[in-house]
This record gives structure tokens, C-alpha cells and sequence, in this order.
């Protein structure tokens, strides 16, 4: 099992998986750093969590882990972020095919409808899960960061009502 630098984050509803994920990762041996919350608020905002994840795992070519109620909350947000390729993963054939396809650095977990148990078993298969470095996969990865780069230069859009 390698061990790797792992940034992890949440929202208020994904205070208490994030603290299990924290045990285990430490467990695995792996550098684990908790970018925040470090205590209960309900008006965090998710936003702030993923973007301080992101940021550091492009910084350092770690791996990072997000969590809230659905976790697409964060996996849109860090999805927003060039470079980032954040999946929400229900279960560990989830976890594999996003690593293994798609060479996804960021995890994101439902806090809602995931346990302790599954969740762990999830970042396991996530975390020992190389890209596999196929043509295609490639091919299809470079196609996704040219309509990113495309999107740099469109004009932002407030999107409240």
C-alpha cells in the first residue's frame, strides 16, 4: 500500500464521517491534513472547504477528500477549479473506475448515505486505485481539459435569483 498526502474537508453535515475518514486514513499510515471545519457550525459554507482542498492538492500532487450531506455539493464546486477531476463515489467499483478512467484526484463522499464502514472501504479502493494510463482514457482526459480551458475565457454568470 503507497502511502500519500491526503487533504480532507467537509461541510457542517459532513463533520462527523470526515472525523472516521481522518482515523482511518492515519491508520493507513497516510499524511492526512484537515483543511476545516474543525468544529460544528451550520453556517460554514461548503464552497470554502473545497476550495482549500483543491487548491492544495494541486499545490502538492496529493489526493484530496471532500464530504458533505450528498457530496455533490463539493464535487461541483471542486469541479469548478482547472485541473481538479472530483467524483462523487457511492461504493468502491465507483471509487476504482473513477481512478482507474477518469484519474480523478479529488473523492467526494455523501455524508447522508454513506456509514463509517462503507465510506472507509470507499476511500481504501479509491486511494489503492492507479490511473490506468490507457490511450482512450488519456485521449478523453485531454478532450475534458480543453473544454475546461475553453470555459476559462467564457464570461462568469451570477447564478442567484
Amino acid at each position: 500500500m503507497q502511502h500519500q498526502s491526503v487533504f480532507i474537508g467537509s461541510d457542517h453535515g459532513g463533520l462527523d464521517l470526515k472525523a472516521v475518514i481522518i482515523g482511518f486514513l492515519k491508520s493507513r499510515g497516510d499524511d492526512v491534513r484537515d483543511m476545516g471545519p474543525h468544529k460544528y457550525d451550520k453556517d460554514d459554507d461548503f464552497p470554502d472547504y473545497a476550495e482549500k482542498v483543491c487548491m492544495e492538492v494541486l499545490a502538492s500532487g496529493g489526493a484530496g477528500i471532500l464530504i458533505c450531506k450528498s457530496g455533490n455539493g463539493m464535487a461541483r464546486v471542486a469541479n469548478k477549479i482547472p485541473g481538479i477531476r472530483a467524483a462523487v463515489c457511492w461504493n468502491e467499483y465507483s471509487a476504482i473506475k473513477e481512478k482507474e478512467h477518469g484519474n480523478t484526484n479529488v473523492l467526494c463522499l455523501s455524508a447522508a448515505q454513506t456509514g463509517a464502514d462503507h465510506a472507509q472501504r470507499i476511500v481504501d479502493a479509491w486511494l489503492s486505485t492507479p490511473f490506468s494510463g490507457e490511450e482512450r482514457h488519456k485521449r478523453r482526459l485531454d478532450k475534458v481539459a480543453g473544454i475546461e480551458r475553453k470555459g476559462l475565457g467564457a464570461p462568469a454568470r451570477k447564478q442567484s435569483a
